[in-house]
């Protein structure tokens, strides 16, 4: 199995980016968010999600292993695919998705390509205890696999949410209390005035 690819955009299509790795040129299926940030001739290393079927191999790029995790536990939602999952991924991060999901934001689901109001609604129900964890991995997951870094505020939101499961808050009301202090303090909070608001949320 593929897990990584280091190497030179080749090409990009509309749905996937051809990686040129000493000569030989894979083809990768991305989200539009990814692709948006490249362009030919780029250095990038991707975390790649290899699917297998009997006609054929399907490679999957991301910028992150957070975002991996997040294209993974989308598709264990019934009725979310690889093409919904990548959908969803263009449209928010993996820390907008862990927020959404925390606040109930179903709309903000809604707004992909493919994703109707009754399996937003559905993303976000079933979703709702997974979230703070993999919220909490993207700390872990913003080291070397990563080409283009974590946006801060999304890493801020990570550490914030971690600091606050380490003084003993439930990970899911410390997610939803960071999404709060996120929403209101806006993206260029850093990590103190994240979980300084958070406190006030959960003390309520």
């Amino acid at each position: 199995m593929i897990g990584k690819l280091k190497g030179k955009v080749d090409a990009i299509g509309e749905s996937f980016l051809i990686v040129d790795v000493h000569g030989v040129g894979y083809e990768v299926q991305a989200s539009s968010r990814t692709l948006r940030n490249l362009k030919p001739g780029d250095d990038v290393t991707l975390t790649i999600d290899t699917h297998v079927r009997e006609d054929a191999i399907r490679l999957f790029g991301f910028q992150s292993e957070f975002e991996r995790s997040w294209f993974r536990t989308l598709q264990t939602i019934q009725g979310v695919g690889a093409k919904v999952a990548l959908s969803v991924l263009g449209i928010l991060g993996p820390q907008d998705i862990a927020n959404a999901v925390a606040l109930g934001n179903w709309a903000a689901v809604e707004e992909a390509p493919g994703v109707g109001k009754k399996l937003a609604q559905r993303i976000v129900a079933e979703l709702k205890d997974k979230a703070p964890s993999l919220a909490v991995a993207g700390i872990s997951a913003s080291g070397g696999t990563v080409a283009t870094p974590m946006p801060p505020e999304g890493l801020a939101a990570a550490e914030a949410i971690s600091a606050l499961a380490n003084l003993g808050y439930n990970p899911a009301q410390a997610n939803a209390a960071v999404a709060v202090g996120s929403r209101e303090l806006g993206a260029s909070a850093d990590t103190a005035a994240l979980i300084k608001r958070a406190l006030k949320e959960l003390a309520r």
